[in-house]
């Protein structure tokens, strides 16, 4: 299957897509370039809002209404109108942003942290925020990046990227609390975990920084499945569309021959 380019604009860093498969429409962010995208795949448009710090993700809210995690507090983003305002911020330190994040069954934001504008050793945290409460659930993380819920919402899947392993959590989905288990993947090739999603037959799908490709494992046994190349080397975090299918964001690199880093992708798993 040979990847589609939807989207090119010489970002640094495409990260976070999400899909909201009522609304048939997908999301995604420039990190670096602090621009939040709103992608509609049957008439092509995309629409963007500009925050004033790096943006790392965004949390579904209603149609095209999203709450989007900017270094400098979340806002919530109207695509309607294009209107944002500032809804909250949790207290974190200065020298971190926010990276990946997902919301749980109950609607809970979670989010983890890295160090900003340096990456630093264990700088990181990852957050759970409710009804203007937060809290930390995981430490000592150094990239905080994909993060996967099971199917029966009783597993956090996630992933520190320099341990280039994804970590098993028990999720309590009243408390929102989590509590460690086990690492079910380890990637000893050249790529490095980064974002991720759960497919319908609870396999995850694992964006692989510097190795190209996005990767399928089976977590109840770590066993790779198959991978889909890209062509570009930083492939950053992917989600899947109504249709079953993968839109994946990708990175720049050091290689200059690298054209296609920064943009957005499509995959065509299933044919309909």
């Amino acid at each position: 299957m040979i990847p589609s380019l939807i989207f090119h604009s010489n970002s640094e860093l495409l990260e976070g897509p999400v899909f909201d498969k009522e609304n048939n429409l997908l999301y995604f962010v420039s990190i670096l370039d602090c621009l939040v995208y709103c992608y509609d795949p049957k008439t092509k448009e995309i629409l963007s809002m500009y925050l004033d710090s790096p943006v790392s993700c965004v949390f579904i809210l209603d149609k095209k209404k999203i709450m989007a995690a900017a270094k400098n507090g979340f806002f919530e983003i109207d695509f309607n109108t294009l209107q944002k305002k500032f809804a909250f911020q949790i207290d974190v330190e200065d020298s971190v942003r926010y990276n990946d994040g997902i919301k749980d069954s109950n609607g809970r934001f979670i989010i983890g942290t890295m160090g900003y504008p340096k990456v630093r050793e264990k700088a990181g945290k990852v957050f759970s925020y409710e009804n203007g409460q937060y809290k930390t659930i995981i430490e000592g993380t150094t990239i905080s990046n994909g993060l996967a819920f099971s199917k029966d919402d009783t597993i956090l899947y996630f992933i520190d990227t320099p341990t280039k392993k994804v970590a098993k959590y028990f999720y309590d989905m009243e408390t929102g609390e989590v509590s460690f288990d086990s690492y079910v993947i380890e990637f000893k090739g050249k790529g490095s975990p980064d974002g991720m999603c759960m497919d319908t037959e609870g396999m995850l799908w694992v964006a692989e920084w510097g190795g190209a490709c996005v990767s399928r494992w089976n977590p109840l046994n770590g066993q790779k499945i198959e991978e889909q190349k890209l062509p570009c080397t930083n492939v950053t975090s992917c989600c899947f569309d109504d249709k079953a299918n993968l839109y994946v964001t990708t990175a720049k690199s050091e290689d200059e021959n690298n054209i296609y880093g920064g943009g957005l992708f499509y995959i065509e798993l299933n044919k309909l």
